[in-house]
């Protein structure tokens, strides 16, 4: 059991950020207070900040300064060394993370870059760093343009050094390793190392190990003609656009970047027509040699595209600027989201977490914070695959969010709309979902429609459904989406981000309806707010609930709680607190604080109780001295739709809380509804709900 873990290489760009941000991500699943610490950095903060460092601080928001991260720049440690005085800078290093540990209960500690001069000092300050900070290793070592043997080797060396000196490695991870090779070098090492190793064997991916064109941009310098929201774009090959249009077609490859004397016209238009076709795979941008730029025409023309990938003019000739950018080594930069979430995919992955886990010390903080939350409903997730049906597939939200959630490995998806639409919106928005990984459907021309057509027939007939209304309703993405819930075909169902609350769970209400002993479909938002997770309850589907209806969605929304790994204490909310308030709005929050007792006696439930008498400890000891909810309420119920709906906006929009939901609750099968301004992380967060509402059905 550890409290810290130190990640060495002997190496330049062996990727040990990928094991970074892995950690640090899956520690954060566990406890809030996790520190971060890199001992010896490239460059004083005066010069340039450490990459590694200010990404893993500002993408977990981790409330660390800088300047408390590190201890000693490179060249201030070789200077050092050389100079005999490495135990002065031993001390310091010690003495900076003694600060960092005693305000964490983990703290991941990353080792030098091996860039430059002195690998060899390096390797032993390294190793000498680890040791006196007591912290187990995880080794990381690097496959590029290496064959499995040199691999092995590289992993055995390192793997003695440690062990000469007595120190734990808990783990070695091969990381660029070629997907041909990784088989072979899992299994010779997996036999060769001590009993209880963990190894990971990562293989190269071109998502990580590609640069942006914004990096691109940044190391050639010149001049951004057209593009600035497209610099993200990923570059995986790149082409030289000297031979006449119809040959350069044919070298088009996915994610390309062209490199062309910007007098040829002919190149761009060409390679304009191509990223808008759907024949031809996505261009990540063009950059124009030799100081030339396009010509007044073809300037007019770019100007009056919706849609333009990068283009950039350099003063350099073609051969060099090539040489330039095949030199360029990618960086996770803090700016650059989707490769960081594919950084801690790629560990989540590869890495034996379990085992991993297990090796480290099992937290048991109190309370839930968002980020624990958020990794906590990934893993549950991911216990028991389900498929989730998402009926508006046109919209560029869904297939973002699609794209992330099959990557990820979290859910199956169905996804409803035109392949042909589908595939071109895929293809214009840049995006890395595999479609051959994804169920697509046309409604209507479906092999379950006519079954779908006679079944809410015989549902619904005697509400006066005609086989023909049944036909028109079944071409429906709503209906058709919510019958593949009803007959099993999916597992539930997350739509709304086109279409209204109405549309999304009428259906659901008429034929896939209530549980057993379930009056009232209810709603919660789960609520992450900057250091604990809370329900709100109804925010979304009852107007002006009764008393009874009001208990009803307090029980189902402690149950929820339950569910998710939130203890439930229940504040049944009014504009007073206690028996301080009269009318009939308190008396009926009064009746159903009652009820709740009665009904369920386990709960721990309060009522009325105003909103900072429920949240606030000091106001909640001052106006309910003796109650156990009182100042740290986890489920908030509120009177209305007006006060729920509106309180939740406010709390998210001045606090900043990411607010998961509306998750629908009381149905047979989990439908829930989206809002038209959802953004692609609510698309997300509420389809990995719906896969655990349906676990649990």
């Amino acid at each position: 059991m550890t409290k810290n873990i130190f990640i060495a290489t002997a190496e330049p760009y062996s990727g040990k950020s990928i094991v970074a941000l892995g950690l640090v991500n899956m520690l954060l699943g566990k406890t809030q207070r996790v520190g971060y610490f890199k001992p010896i950095v490239n460059f004083h903060p005066l010069e340039e900040k450490d990459i590694h460092v200010r990404t893993i601080i500002e993408h977990f928001g981790l409330p660390i300064n800088y300047e408390d991260t590190y201890a000693v720049t490179r060249q201030e440690a070789m200077r050092q060394i050389e100079g005999d005085s490495q135990g002065q800078m031993m001390d310091l290093v010690i003495s900076k993370f003694k600060k960092i540990e005693a305000n964490y209960d983990f703290t991941v500690i990353e080792g030098s870059d091996f860039i430059g001069e002195g690998a060899a000092f390096e390797f032993e300050a390294n190793i000498s760093i680890a040791k006196n900070l007591g912290a187990p290793v995880i080794i990381v070592v690097s496959g590029e343009n290496k064959t499995t043997a040199q691999v092995i080797n590289s992993a055995h060396t390192m793997l003695r050094n440690f062990e000469a000196r007595e120190m734990q490695v808990l783990a070695i991870v091969a990381n660029r390793v070629k997907p041909d090779q990784v088989d072979d070098v899992q299994d010779l090492l997996k036999v060769q190392l001590p009993e209880g190793s963990i190894l990971a064997v990562i293989p190269e991916d071109k998502g990580l190990q590609s640069p942006s064109m914004k990096e691109i941009f940044e190391n050639l310098g010149g001049k951004l003609l057209f593009g600035e929201d497209q610099l993200t774009n990923q570059v995986d090959n790149f082409v030289t656009g000297a031979m006449n249009v119809p040959n350069f077609l044919n070298h088009i490859k996915e994610n390309v970047l062209i490199v062309t004397p910007g007098d040829r016209g002919d190149i761009i238009i060409g390679a304009l027509q191509a990223n808008l076709s759907t024949n031809y795979p996505k261009i990540a941008g063009v950059v124009l040699t030799a100081g030339s730029e396009p010509e007044e025409p073809i300037i007019r023309l770019l100007e009056g595209s919706q849609t333009v990938f990068p283009i950039i003019a350099v003063k350099t000739g073609t051969f060099q600027t090539i040489t330039q950018i095949d030199s360029i080594k990618p960086k996770i930069t803090t700016d650059n989201a989707k490769k960081i979430q594919l950084a801690i995919d790629t560990f989540s992955k590869y890495m034996d977490m379990q085992s991993l886990d297990e090796k480290i010390i099992t937290f048991t903080p109190e309370g839930i914070t968002p980020h624990m939350f958020q990794y906590q409903l990934g893993q549950w997730a991911k216990k028991e695959i389900k498929n989730i049906v998402l009926p508006e597939g046109h919209d560029d939200r869904i297939l973002k969010a699609a794209s992330r959630l099959i990557n990820q490995e979290i859910v199956e998806l169905t996804i409803l709309g035109d392949i042909d639409v589908i595939a071109a919106s895929v293809k214009r928005l840049g995006l890395d979902l595999d479609l051959g990984k994804v169920r697509i459907i046309n409604p209507a021309k479906s092999e379950f429609y006519e079954e779908y057509v006679e079944t809410l027939y015989e549902l619904r007939k005697n509400k006066n459904v005609t086989l023909e209304m049944a036909r028109d309703l079944m071409t429906d993405v709503s209906y058709f989406g919510t019958m593949m819930v009803y007959k099993g075909h999916a597992d539930g169902m997350v739509s709304g981000a086109v279409h209204t609350t109405q549309h999304t769970i009428r259906p659901a209400l008429q034929f896939v309806k209530t549980k057993p002993g379930i009056s009232v479909v209810s709603s919660v938002f789960f609520m992450c707010l900057p250091d604990r997770v809370s329900v709100f309850g109804d925010c979304a589907v009852n107007p002006n609930p009764s008393a009874e209806q009001l208990a009803e969605i307090a029980i189902s929304s402690a149950e929820s709680s339950i569910r998710f790994g939130i203890e439930p204490r229940i504040a049944m909310l009014s504009y007073s607190s206690g028996t301080s308030g009269e009318g009939e709005d308190v008396e009926k929050v009064r009746r159903a604080t009652e009820i709740v007792k009665t009904k369920r006696p386990d709960l721990k439930v309060e009522g009325p109780i105003q909103y900072d008498a429920a949240v606030d400890p000091v106001v909640g000891k001052q106006k309910l001295p003796n109650s156990e909810v009182a100042g740290q309420a986890s489920v908030l119920i509120f009177p209305d739709l007006n006060t729920g709906n509106n309180t939740y906006k406010a709390v998210q929009r001045e606090t900043g809380a990411l607010a998961i939901g509306p998750m629908l609750q009381g149905l047979n099968k989990p439908v829930n509804d989206l809002s038209r301004g959802c953004t692609v992380d609510d698309i997300f967060n509420t389809v990995i709900i719906t896969a655990i509402q349906s676990q649990q059905s």
